[in-house]
């Protein structure tokens, strides 16, 4: 008997994913193992991999086609001893099913409204009307004109269809460029802006940062920190390098933040409603830009590395965030987070703590501020920093002291070679 290939949950959180490509296609023989399919969640796009070992016998969703919920079958594949006429059978039957079904619900309907209606001679017309409703909204398009269009970036609500019934055709899509078969947008003078479908990743980003907001009650405490000396160090590192490394300053960050966190255990701690779990090893949430939003890949272990492991980390980390190779076990989890706006000359700003983390470290750009240093003014190089704490996990005093230790390595960094 055949089997269902269902979209599967690549996170704990995933709920719903995008198609983005098919590497396999029907009546290709897959073994278990066998990668079949690239979903785009939204965090990462990963590939997936055949549980069975069959034939593929069809393909039940389209490249590119988004918001499959989990669970919700995407191809069929056919096990040994089944033929594709098999699975055609099975099919056909399925639409003869449901081809029933839908004609028992719309003869239900009509039979509904002419015993509500049958004081109105017009009830047939308002039946119609109802059932035009229902389907007025639905773009009916074939599937390579859709995935054309996907590839071009075109609205299928600007494509005016010239198959049957208004079916939007490969061919629609193709003469778009041109001006033909396009429909009549009715832009005025006050269409100053254009609506973008908030992706997957979008709607996660949001989701969580109101839960954020609205459960975790946020505290913030900051401090200005020199860095005359850690640049002094991380210049000479860097000079020693012969261009087969590079450190930066936000890898000295990360790393002075494990040692704070190992000398301040209690702020080293994420949420858990019943309980609060402390961490014995620090893994450092950061902050990555990419398209459409943000994500935090994790650095594990920072205690127990150097920066150069560090800075070869968060490059590799980097890289598949910004190519969405990112594996789940490479951003879920993490025990604090840092963002880092310095690189844009961002002064000083307060994060959103990354539930059910209990801190996060916002870091400003580094620059010359007149500063007194033994009763006497002089020109150092400043970073002021802000941390942000879940006041349900770490109190003033704990996220003070956690500060307090972050500045004393950031303004003596050989203390973070111990």
């Amino acid at each position: 008997m055949s089997i269902d290939i269902l979209m599967p949950a690549l996170s704990p959180t995933m709920e719903e994913g995008t198609l983005s490509k098919w590497l396999v296609k029907e009546g290709d023989k897959v073994e278990s193992g066998d990668l079949i399919a690239e979903i785009e969640t939204d965090k990462a796009t990963m590939e997936v991999e055949a549980i069975d070992e069959g034939v593929i016998g069809k393909i039940l969703v389209d490249e590119g086609q988004e918001s499959i919920k989990v669970n919700v079958p995407i191809a069929i594949l056919l096990l040994e001893g089944e033929e594709l006429t098999d699975l055609t059978n099975k099919v056909e039957e399925e639409i003869i099913e449901k081809k029933s079904i839908d004609k028992k619900i719309i003869d239900e309907k009509i039979l509904e409204d002419n015993i509500v209606n049958v004081s109105k001679p017009t009830f047939k017309s308002e039946i119609k009307d109802k059932i035009l409703d229902i389907i007025k909204d639905r773009i009916f398009i074939t599937p390579l004109a859709k995935r054309i269009a996907k590839q071009r970036d075109i609205d299928l609500n600007s494509l005016l269809g010239s198959g049957p019934n208004g079916r939007i055709l490969k061919v629609d899509v193709e003469n778009y460029n041109n001006n033909k078969n396009v429909k009549n947008l009715n832009k005025t003078s006050i269409d100053n802006f254009e609506l973008v479908k908030n992706s997957a990743m979008r709607k996660t980003i949001a989701d969580r940062l109101v839960k954020s907001k609205n459960e975790a009650p946020h505290f913030y405490l900051s401090l200005d920190c020199n860095i005359d000396e850690l640049l002094k160090i991380r210049s000479a590192l860097n000079s020693k390098a012969k261009e087969q490394y590079k450190i930066s300053v936000n890898d000295m960050i990360i790393k002075a933040s494990s040692a704070a966190l190992m000398k301040v255990p209690r702020a080293n701690a994420s949420w858990e409603n019943e309980n609060t779990k402390y961490f014995h090893t620090t893994d450092i949430s950061v902050a990555v830009a990419i398209e459409g939003g943000l994500i935090t890949p994790i650095i594990k272990d920072v205690q127990s590395k150097g920066l150069l492991q560090i800075s070869e980390d968060m490059k590799n980390l980097a890289d598949k965030a910004k190519n969405g190779k990112l594996l789940p076990e490479d951003y879920i989890g993490g025990s604090f987070s840092i963002s880092n706006l310095g690189m844009y000359g961002i002064k000083e700003f307060s994060a959103v703590i990354n539930p059910p983390q209990g801190c996060i470290l916002a870091v400003g750009a580094g620059e010359k501020r007149p500063t007194v240093i033994n009763e006497q003014i002089i020109i150092a190089t400043i970073m002021t920093v802000t941390l942000s704490c879940d006041h349900r996990v770490v109190d003033g005093a704990v996220g003070a002291e956690l500060l307090s230790e972050f500045k004393n390595f950031i303004e003596n960094p050989s203390l973070m070679l111990l």
